[in-house]
C-alpha cells in the first residue's frame, strides 16, 4: 500500500518514462539516473511524455511496489526546479500533484522545518570512558 508521509524522501523524474517499465527498469533508472539505491525506501515517482500516467515505485522492506495512476482527462504537474533530470520534492507537492492542485496557486504559511538528516551518512561515535 502507498503510504505517504514526511518521513520519507519523494524523487521526481522529469524526462518522460516509458510506462512500461516495471519493477526492474525503473530500478535502473533510479540507480544509473538518480544515482541512488532503489532499496533504500525512497519514493520515486515517474511520469510519461503526455503527463497523465504515474508511476510511484518504493521499497518496502520485502519487496518493490509500484503505484500506477492513468488520468482519463488534465496532467499531472511538474514542480519547477533547477536540476534537469531528477528532483527532490516534498510529501505535500506529491498530495497537490496526484490531486490536480496547480503548485504556483499555493501558498504556504512559514513553518520551523527541521532540516533533513540522512542517516546513512551519520557515523557512529564511540567514547572512550577515562
Amino acid at each position: 500500500m502507498l503510504s505517504i508521509s514526511n518521513s520519507q524522501r519523494y524523487y521526481i523524474h522529469r524526462k518522460p518514462t516509458d510506462m512500461r517499465k516495471g519493477f526492474d527498469g525503473l530500478s535502473g533508472i533510479v540507480r544509473n539516473e538518480f544515482l541512488q539505491n532503489p532499496l533504500n525506501g525512497d519514493v520515486f515517482i515517474f511520469l510519461n511524455n503526455q503527463r497523465n500516467r504515474i508511476k510511484i515505485l518504493q521499497w518496502q522492506g520485502d519487496g518493490f511496489a509500484i503505484y500506477y495512476k492513468r488520468l482519463e482527462k488534465g496532467t499531472f504537474e511538474i514542480p519547477k526546479n533547477k536540476c534537469l533530470l531528477t528532483g527532490l520534492i516534498t510529501s505535500q507537492q506529491l498530495l497537490l500533484i496526484m490531486e490536480g492542485i496547480q503548485l504556483s496557486s499555493v501558498k504556504k504559511r512559514p513553518r520551523y522545518e527541521h532540516p533533513f538528516v540522512d542517516k546513512t551518512s551519520i557515523k557512529s561515535v564511540s567514547l572512550a570512558h577515562s
